[in-house]
């Protein structure tokens, strides 16, 4: 039963150790039990959070102990105000060291590489915070349970056998062993464990050196096991996984060793390894004959003591040429040059006459070989399975074969080999067939392309002829188009001197009226003043003067205006602030300054804004574009009656594409159809004279589309009021 966990009392298990420890693993172990755990590297580290800790006990490295006398121990100890257990972890046990770490006052001397679950066991142990299990009445202890080794070991489905440490010689085999070597037990137990080995292994390596390497690091528990070479009593070799277990008593050093047959499984590594090298060549465009050595051979060492062909089909889709078969004779193959498909033509030539595989497992009673059934004889060859290889249904490129000096007849996994070959043989002969066919569309092409080049070269001298002529053509065209530019640029000008002359005419000669009537007024007083001047004469002067001043301020202030608003026609980007703002914030400050002109009117002012848009543009040339918005309404749509219910409405959205779309719209007179296109041209206004510019929409026109780098839309229904959308990107142009 698990003892309840105190608050009180401490709960981390600290880990000190040098090298790296899995922790973490520690760690879900002991979690469900309340514990943490806290990993250092350092003795000063370990010794600091041992004073200001709650450490319940200490996993120390013996590299940070300290000296020979292990100082690091009791000094932990010291450090905690409560008993601190230290459990010390060695990267090489042995008797003295384990004698020095008890003298130091340590609660367990482990490895350093004890299993994880087996240390956190041992800890909650420890702890108590759980509880031994109970000795039942009657059940064997791992003190008193004896068990036959030998029974055990005949019983076990894995090839397992009892070595002597030193000598290596077999003391005991089980069955399963038995198989695997070939060998009977009699034999096996007068043999040790090196003699099953070839002298060296496939690295070059003796096998005695790389088997004493790995049983070195076996004991020192640095690995469990490793892979060696063995030899079947045939001679074949077996790749095989070794894991081994120490057994020591008084008496015997002995060692349990398990044996795995890993060559199927090293066999198929070599297989997918052989593929992926022979699919980049083929893909590289590696030469035929040296990518189809390199295939037979892959299949070759896949097979117990079999050799492979290719064959392929010539040009005359009659007879047959050998491409590969470097472990076959070479008097052989060049025998097979030139013989001829049919249905009773050998293994290979059947194969591609029928378009299917053909299984010969006995060469010398099979029909099939008759004709060549002495050949075969001659060079010792007694099975023969062939499988065609398709370019697709109906088009044989060739032959895959396999070999054997014996009868027999294949596998599954012969099978599944002369398969994967004759696949991979497909698409490196398909690659060739496919080179060697766009090979003569490249021959033919380039006497194609010579022809055609001599065509070309003839239009090209008629061509350049017409290109002069053109050539000149155009010269009188430039000339032409920049005359008509200048024209076009000279009218633009002379419009916009009209307009701005037409515009400043009136105050100008309004205020020279007022200016040369109160010149000729001053000469009458000056002659006045001569004679004697009267107080009525003076007071007259001082009012028409006063009036005159008025006239001429008024009219030059309205001067001024105009001056100010061509100015703006052409909006300067230099001269405007880029900056990020809210789009609510200022649609809020320009409503707030026009509320009261609005006002005035009779008018309602409807915000409909999402005050929270984002921009990154210019706000003085957005604001000063809707506030002439604003005005046009106020000018044109409501200039003629007043309106009890009028209203101005603005609102802004999110368009979903990058873009923000501004609306203003009023319910005023409206735009006349035969006008509305017209509404961005400088100075064309419906009410010239009566305090509008015609510049208004045009200086809006330019600042939405250039500075601000969107579209402005208008729309109107008269009678019933009009509507302007600005489209605006949420980040202006550069």
């Amino acid at each position: 039963m698990m003892p309840p966990f105190s608050a009180d009392q401490p709960h981390t298990i600290l880990i000190a150790v040098s090298t790296g420890y899995d922790a973490a693993a520690l760690r879900r172990m002991l979690a469900r039990h309340h514990f943490e755990v806290h990993a250092v590297s350092r003795g000063d580290e370990a010794l600091a959070f041992a004073r200001h800790g709650q450490v319940a006990l200490v996993l120390l490295d013996v590299a940070l102990a300290g000296s020979a006398s292990l100082e690091l121990c009791p000094r932990l100890q010291q450090a905690s105000d409560k008993p601190l257990p230290v459990f010390l972890l060695s990267s090489n046990p042995n008797d003295e060291e384990r004698t020095r770490a008890y003298e130091a006052g340590a609660a367990a001397y482990l490895p350093i590489n004890f299993p994880v679950d087996d240390m956190a066991e041992k800890i909650l142990l420890y702890l108590q915070a759980i509880s031994p299990a109970p000795v039942l009445a009657g059940m064997p202890t791992m003190a008193t349970l004896e068990v036959n080794y030998h029974t055990m070991l005949a019983g076990s489905p894995d090839a397992i056998l009892l070595m002597q440490r030193g000598s290596n010689r077999i003391l005991d085999v089980n069955r399963r062993t038995r198989q695997l070597f070939g060998m009977t037990e009699t034999e096996l137990i007068q043999t040790n464990l090196l003699s099953l080995c070839p002298p060296a292994q496939p690295d070059g390596q003796p096998s005695e050196h790389v088997f004493s390497v790995d049983l070195e690091q076996i004991m020192s528990g640095e690995i469990q096991l490793f892979e060696l070479e063995m030899r079947h009593s045939s001679g074949r070799a077996i790749a095989c996984e070794l894991r081994m277990v120490p057994l020591t008593t008084q008496e015997h050093r002995l060692m349990h060793v398990r044996i795995v047959d890993v060559t199927a499984r090293k066999l198929a590594a070599e297989l997918r390894d052989g593929k992926n090298a022979l699919l980049e060549m083929i893909a590289r465009g590696a030469p035929l004959q040296e990518t189809l050595d390199k295939l037979v051979r892959l299949i070759e060492g896949q097979l117990d003591q079999g050799s492979c062909t290719v064959m392929l089909l010539n040009a005359d889709g009659a007879t047959v040429q050998s491409a590969a078969g470097p472990s076959m004779p070479s008097d052989y193959m060049n025998a097979l040059n030139g013989l001829p498909i049919g249905p009773a033509a050998g293994s290979c030539g059947t194969a591609m006459y029928r378009k299917e595989t053909v299984i010969v497992s006995d060469i010398l009673n099979d029909p099939l070989w008759a004709p060549y059934r002495n050949a075969a004889a001659h060079y010792g060859l007694r099975a023969c399975w062939s499988m065609p290889i398709l370019l697709d249904q109906d088009t044989v490129l060739g032959s895959f074969a396999m070999y054997y000096r014996e009868e027999r007849s294949p596998t599954e996994e012969d099978r599944r080999l002369i398969h994967a070959a004759t696949h991979l043989a497909g698409i490196a002969i398909g690659r060739m067939r496919r080179e060697e066919e766009l090979q003569r569309h490249r021959e033919h092409l380039e006497e194609l392309v010579a022809a055609r080049t001599a065509e070309l070269q003839h239009a090209k001298e008629d061509a350049e002829h017409v290109n002069e002529e053109l050539s000149t053509a155009l010269d009188n065209l430039s000339m032409t188009q920049e005359e008509l530019v200048r024209r076009d640029k000279l009218a633009a000008l002379g419009a916009l001197v009209a307009g701005v002359a037409h515009e400043l005419n009136t105050p100008i000669g309004n205020s020279l009226t007022m200016a040369s009537s109160m010149s000729e007024r001053t000469a009458a007083l000056r002659h006045d003043l001569e004679s004697g001047l009267r107080r009525s004469v003076l007071q007259a002067y001082l009012d028409e003067a006063s009036a005159a001043d008025e006239v001429v301020l008024r009219n030059l202030n309205r001067a001024a205006a105009l001056v100010a608003g061509f100015k703006r026609i052409a909006v300067e980007g230099g001269n405007s602030q880029r900056s990020q703002f809210v789009l609510g914030d200022v649609v809020a400050g320009l409503l707030q300054s026009v509320q009261g002109e609005v006002r005035q009117r009779g008018l309602e002012l409807i915000e409909d804004v999402e005050h929270w848009l984002e921009m990154d543009s210019y706000p003085g040339p957005l604001t000063q574009a809707l506030q002439n918005l604003i005005e046009n309404s106020l000018v044109h749509g409501f200039a003629e009656r007043h309106y009890d219910r009028g209203s101005i409405t603005l609102s802004a959205h999110d368009s979903g594409n990058g873009e923000i779309a501004i609306i203003l719209s009023d319910t005023g007179t409206g735009i006349a159809p035969e006008h509305l296109p017209r509404i961005y041209d400088p100075f064309f206004t419906t009410r010239l004279g009566a305090g509008s510019s015609g510049l208004g929409l045009y200086i809006t026109h330019n600042i939405v589309t250039g500075m601000l780098g969107g579209r402005i839309e208008a729309a109107s229904t008269p009678g019933q009021g009009t509507s302007f959308m600005l489209r605006l990107p949420r980040v202006a142009p550069l």
